[in-house]
């Protein structure tokens, strides 16, 4: 679980704000909205199918 320490005379919204960009970057508050509600199987499917392509065009973005 990502922490952030409040620097002396920071303020508390600036802290709030990299305490988020932290979570979004672990992604943390998607699994959370995705554990909200029931997942149908054929969003579970579209949801994996659309990571993977995100993954593909990254490795092949990457590899030449």
């Amino acid at each position: 679980m990502p922490e952030v320490l409040v620097r002396k005379g920071e303020p508390v919204d600036r802290a709030l704000k990299r305490l988020k960009n932290k979570l979004d970057a672990e992604g943390i508050l998607e699994e959370v909205r995705r554990l909200r509600a029931f997942e149908t199987p054929s969003q579970k499917h579209r949801r994996k199918a659309k990571n993977n392509a995100k993954r593909g065009r990254t490795k092949f973005r990457f590899t030449a």
